[in-house]
């Protein structure tokens, strides 16, 4: 016993000597700008003059802020738009491209990449596309006799296009972790119930949808993750506007900090976003655990 108790623990020492110094790096990282964050959050201090605590009037003056009450709305709108597409159009390509055809490699290699391309890429891609003028789309729709739109210019229009932009560069990552749960659905069940006399929606009803309710979950999780955290597309494409209709909290908070020079405030913005994001996941793996859903 006592030999397999000091083999456990070289094995276990071997391990920590390989993972050590990485994890060490990576908790370096993302818990020493977390506490700095915190630091600042009770801090008012624009990077030049001295600093001055202010306690908690960062987050009380965020009750009152009407600009980021209206970032908070933008990010909501964005939320409801990406989030359900994401899933169920991942969710109906995954069982398109789950099949035995002809250059199917090909076609799921497609659909994934524009989850690798960055976002200045993507935000290239898409002023190039929504030129109100010589893109892409309203020449398409001048061609056919419709009138051209201003897209990224309108403000009704401007976040549904980063909508559909940000939909393009992720739904790879959705399209792939549901052809991967597809893949691992055990035959025998799918063939049992066509030998019992299921047709194909009661099959998918019935069989391959449940087994695919906790890959439901963590992708809606993960999906809502990023959309709460939309940035990198907004700045590269309208900067929050127009008329500030695309100004989302995360680029609220950066404009506040690097470009106000608010980092007390901006750091008081994104520890409250952090916190939103915590107990909206936090509520939904709970709720899958009482639903008996094994996402996590």
């Amino acid at each position: 016993m006592r030999r397999r108790a000091v083999g456990a623990s070289r094995r276990a020492a071997t391990g920590w000597l390989f993972v050590g110094p990485s994890t060490l790096v990576i908790l370096g990282l993302s818990l020493f700008p977390a506490g700095w964050a915190f630091y600042l959050a009770q801090l008012k201090w624009n990077g030049f003059s001295p600093a001055r605590g202010v306690g908690f009037r960062n987050y009380e003056r965020m009750v009152d802020d009407p600009d980021l009450a209206s970032a908070a709305l933008h990010t909501l709108f964005f939320t409801l738009l990406y989030v359900p597409t994401s899933v169920f159009l991942g969710l109906g390509i995954a069982l398109a491209l789950n099949r035995r055809i002809r250059f199917i490699g090909l076609y799921r290699t497609a659909i994934f990449v524009p989850f690798v391309a960055s976002a200045a890429a993507t935000g290239i891609l898409a002023n190039y596309l929504f030129d109100p003028q010589f893109g892409f789309v309203n020449n398409a729709l001048r061609r056919v006799g419709l009138p051209a739109q201003r897209f990224l210019e309108d403000p009704n229009q401007a976040m549904t296009v980063i909508a559909l932009m940000s939909l393009w560069a992720s739904l790879g990552f959705t399209v792939v972790v549901y052809l991967a749960a597809l893949q691992d659905i055990p035959r025998d069940l799918v063939e049992a119930a066509v030998v019992d006399g299921a047709n194909r929606w009661q099959v998918f009803r019935h069989v391959v949808l449940p087994q695919l309710t906790p890959v439901t979950v963590f992708t809606t999780i993960w999906q809502l993750i990023g959309s709460l955290q939309l940035f990198d597309l907004v700045y590269t494409t309208t900067r929050g506007g127009p008329v500030e209709s695309t100004k989302t909290i995360v680029y609220y908070l950066w404009e506040q900090a690097f470009k106000q020079l608010n980092f007390g405030y901006g750091s008081a913005v994104a520890y409250v976003l952090f916190a939103a994001t915590m107990v909206i996941t936090l509520g939904m793996i709970v709720y899958s655990r009482f639903a008996k859903v094994q996402a996590f």
